[in-house]
């Protein structure tokens, strides 16, 4: 479940300072909300239905956003790291593998300096970029 305003989410888990968030176990659960939500709204924001899923099989191979466009999935990871490898996006093989359907370039929204290839069509982009 993601909450479109992470300050509600914040407060409804009592993380109420930044200290308390930045140490602890929801971390990366609210660096994804707020990730997720500011996709969704930049899509509203244009007039655009955004179509999204999230992946998660009986293997446990996740993808933590799937933008439905044109007839391809692209694949975004949500990662609170600054520097993404190739680990982090094992499981986009899992679009031509197991939900047959074409791939579009993906990426890991995380806390990068810089925009950055992780493998050919799959880059590492900064949050601030979004």
């Amino acid at each position: 479940m993601y909450f479109m305003d992470t300050g509600l989410a914040c407060y409804l888990t009592r993380w109420n300072n930044y200290e308390a968030l930045e140490d602890g176990a929801y971390a990366g659960a609210i660096f994804a909300t707020y990730v997720v939500s500011e996709i969704l709204k930049s899509y509203w924001h244009n007039g655009k239905e955004p179509f999204v899923y999230f992946y998660r099989d009986k293997e446990k191979r996740e993808i933590d956003l799937l933008i439905d466009q044109n007839g391809k999935l692209y694949p975004i990871e949500i990662k609170k790291k600054s520097n993404p490898d190739k680990n982090d996006i094992r499981h986009f093989h899992v679009i031509e593998d197991t939900i047959k359907q074409q791939r579009g370039e993906g990426c890991v929204i995380c806390l990068s300096e810089e925009y950055l290839p992780i493998s050919e069509n799959i880059y590492s982009v900064p949050v601030r970029m979004i």
